[in-house]
This record gives C-alpha cells, structure tokens and sequence, in this order.
C-alpha cells in the first residue's frame, strides 16, 4: 500500500533491545511496534484505548495477527511506522501497519492485526461504539481529527 494511503505515521529507532546477535531487529519486536503504533494513533485522535478500557467503556482482544518480514530493519535506524484502519466490523478493528526506514521508500515489513472488541466483565464480543466508529471512520476518510469534546465518553 503506498505510503500516500496512511493518514497516520511515527517515528521510532532502533535500540540495542530490539536487535538480534547480527544487529537486525528481532522479528517480535514488531508486534511490539504494532502495538506501540496502535496506541500513537488512538493517542493522535486524541483518546487512549487504554483508558477507555480502564474506564469499562470499550477495550480489544488481539484474534489475529499477520506479519511478512521483507528486510531487515537494523540497529538504530529511523523508522517510520505508518498505520490504519483498514477495516471496522460491527465487533473488529483492523489495523495495518507498515514500516520504512525514514526517507526511503522500501517496505520493510508489514503487520495486520484484528482486534475484537471485548467485555471483560462478561467475558465476550462487544460492539464497536458508534462515537469511536466515527471518530475513526471520519480520520480515515479525510486525515482530519475531530474534537474529541464532541465525544464526552472519549474523553480520558
């Protein structure tokens, strides 16, 4: 997917943790990434997916994961990590994230996760809610961010 079709990236570099013996980045610390790139972009919308979890009002399970590793990424490189949604079911989340060494244009892995939404209470599935559907919906469709004042129980 071309760069231009994310709405969202940040940066990150390499640390020592992150590397295997030879000095390239060890292939679970991309999900680390992931995760770390999830966050970012909740935070950029101007919540947490953390809090809103801490508050009982919305939180994710992880249920699928896929990555393809297509270069090394190495000890203290820049990196770009660009991320989206690619797809919100009536219970999933789909997040694509992408990694490039910054300035370059070669791909270096990519990781799709699905998150389902999830009642830690009752131990099941749980509907998106509509505000954080449009929240994203909107980002999505126009890289512009909403107020997060119109989204009272978004606010953390």
């Amino acid at each position: 997917m071309p760069k231009s079709d994310f709405r969202f990236h940040f940066p990150l570099r390499v640390r020592w943790a992150d590397c295997d013996p030879m000095g390239h980045v060890f292939h679970g610390r991309y999900l680390e990434f992931t995760e770390q790139a999830q966050e970012e972009y909740y935070r950029h919308l101007g919540t947490s997916i953390y809090r809103l979890a801490q508050k009982g009002y919305f939180d994710t399970v992880v249920v699928k994961v896929t990555a393809e590793f297509l270069a090394p990424a190495l000890l203290d490189d820049l990196l770009d990590i660009y991320t989206r949604v690619t797809r919100l079911g009536e219970k999933s989340i789909t997040m694509l994230s992408e990694v490039y060494r910054q300035g370059e244009d070669t791909l270096l892995c990519r990781v799709e996760v699905v998150y389902a939404g999830w009642d830690g209470v009752a131990r099941r599935s749980k509907a998106i809610p509509d505000d954080l559907r449009r929240l994203i919906t909107h980002f999505e469709a126009t890289g512009e961010v909403l107020p997060i004042e119109g989204f009272p129980n978004l606010r953390v």
